[in-house]
C-alpha cells in the first residue's frame, strides 16, 4: 500500500507541475489532488522535495533496470535520456526550481551507478585499485552529466540518441585503456 501511495503523490506533484512551478505547490495542494490527508502526505515525505527526490529515483531505476554493463551501458544512458524526456514538464520545472541541485544530485548518483558498474566489469581480471576505478567513474559520471544538464538548460531540443551516438564514438575502448594505465603490476 506505501508505494502505491507515494506513486499516487508521485503522480499528483507531476499533474501540477503541468499547471504552476515547483515553488508555488503545496503539500496541501498535493494531497487535496491526491486525495488524502496532509498527514498521510507527511507519513511518506517529510517535504514536496523529498518527494521530487523519491520520484527522480523511482524513474531512474526503471530507466537503468539491468543496463550496467559495458555491452550496454549507452542504452542504460540512453533510457536515462529518455525517462528524462518522459518527464519534461516535471524535470524542467523542477530544473528550473530553487531544487535544480537536487537534479544534480540525482543524475550524478544515477550516472556513477552506471559507470562503476561497467567500469568493475572492465576491470574483472586486473589488479586496478578501487579508488583509481571510482576516480575513472566519476570523471564519466562528471562528463555524462554535464552532456545532460546542457541538454536539460537547452530544453531538451537534441534527439538523445543523437547524443549517445556521439557519446558512444567518443569512449569506445577509452574506459578500458584508462584502467590499462591504472593496472598494478
Amino acid at each position: 500500500m506505501s508505494n502505491t501511495t507515494k506513486r499516487a503523490l508521485e503522480a499528483s506533484l507531476k499533474n501540477l507541475l503541468l499547471k504552476k512551478p515547483l515553488d508555488k505547490i503545496t503539500i496541501s495542494d498535493i494531497a487535496n489532488d491526491c486525495g488524502i490527508s496532509r498527514m498521510t502526505f507527511y507519513y511518506h515525505f517529510k517535504d514536496i522535495y523529498d518527494l521530487v527526490e523519491w520520484a527522480c529515483i523511482e524513474d531512474a531505476s526503471k530507466a537503468l533496470d539491468g543496463k550496467k554493463n559495458y555491452d550496454d551501458w549507452q542504452e542504460g544512458f540512453l533510457q536515462i535520456f529518455e525517462a528524462v524526456l518522459d518527464n519534461k514538464p516535471f524535470i524542467l520545472n523542477v530544473y528550473h526550481s530553487v531544487s535544480r541541485e537536487q537534479v544534480e544530485t540525482y543524475l550524478y548518483k544515477l550516472t556513477y551507478d552506471l559507470m562503476i558498474g561497467v567500469v568493475e566489469e572492465l576491470a574483472q581480471n586486473m589488479s586496478v585499485k578501487d579508488s583509481d576505478k571510482a576516480f575513472i567513474a566519476n570523471f564519466y559520471k562528471y562528463a555524462f552529466v554535464g552532456l545532460m544538464l546542457d541538454w536539460i538548460r537547452n530544453s531538451m531540443k537534441e534527439e538523445p540518441k543523437e547524443i549517445i551516438k556521439h557519446l558512444s564514438i567518443l569512449v569506445q575502448g577509452n574506459i578500458a585503456t584508462a584502467l590499462d594505465h591504472y593496472r598494478q603490476n
